[in-house]
């Protein structure tokens, strides 16, 4: 007898439950398929694809500066300047919604849980709809930029920050408090020494992710280098894409290549 006629089977159930899941998912896959419309091409695609190729292999390097406020570097400028704003804010406004929605030995779960389920809601809406609503209240332009990437990183930075309270080491808190050290001792000596660089890190983090944010947010209005993007696009002026395009590569790798170095030494 083999050693594969020794293995016990599945129960029956679990094999049922196999089954029927797996029929679920392709039926899920071709209900979706049924509701999407004939790929067809129009007339003039080949002609425009050639047309934005062009561009971007050719693009327009006398925008990359022109002095006026108006060129690339001013653009790209303007946008490390929401993203690093709005990062700055939230990281201050997220300690106390962190404290709140950390889960510790010491305080009552229905506290945690309802700070959980408020970052939860801030997180819902996406930068882009934070910025139209904020456009809105405050007129376009780069302070709604910097408040929608500044509330919605809130959401994101105050949970990553109560997961590090939560994870942190309390025998170091629990040494001080024996030698009769008070609540302030403990937060100096044994709480911020192994908070700060995980708050340092997230927040490092969570920048490389504002300044892509940043850069979309400009096509609602809510300035960067979104803007004359969404307005090269529209006007089909293809060479000028290509630059910027170049830029928002050039601009993401180099903050990417930094924060990560800065990260690495840190944690």
């Amino acid at each position: 007898m083999t050693n594969a006629s020794k293995l016990p089977k599945a129960p029956a159930a679990h094999r049922w439950y196999f089954w029927v899941s797996w029929a679920l998912v392709f039926l899920l896959i071709g209900w979706s398929f049924t509701g999407m419309p004939s790929f067809s091409l129009k007339a003039n695609a080949v002609v425009v694809a050639k047309s934005m190729g062009n561009g971007i292999i050719h693009p327009d390097w006398s925008y990359v500066w022109t002095g006026d406020g108006e060129d690339l570097t001013s653009s790209l400028l303007q946008t490390l300047g929401i993203a690093f704003l709005g990062t700055f804010i939230s990281a201050i406004i997220s300690l106390p919604f962190a404290f709140w929605a950390a889960h510790t030995k010491n305080k009552f779960w229905l506290t945690s849980r309802s700070g959980k389920f408020v970052l939860t809601a801030i997180r819902t809406f996406p930068e882009i709809v934070m910025a139209l609503m904020f456009i809105k209240a405050v007129g376009p332009g780069s302070f709604a930029g910097v408040l929608a990437v500044g509330f919605h990183s809130v959401g994101m930075l105050a949970k990553l920050f109560s997961e590090a309270i939560e994870n942190m080491d309390g025998g170091a808190g629990e040494s001080v408090t024996a030698a009769g050290g008070t609540r302030l001792a403990v937060t100096i000596l044994a709480s911020l020494p192994q908070l700060l660089p995980e708050f340092v890190s997230n927040t490092l983090y969570r920048f490389e992710l504002a300044i892509r944010s940043a850069s979309i947010l400009g096509m609602v209005g809510a300035g960067g280098v979104g803007t004359p993007l969404i307005f090269a696009i529209q006007t089909r002026y293809w060479s000028r894409v290509g630059i910027i395009l170049i830029g928002i590569i050039i601009m993401v790798t180099i903050v990417d290549w930094l924060s990560g170095t800065l990260r690495k030494r840190l944690v």
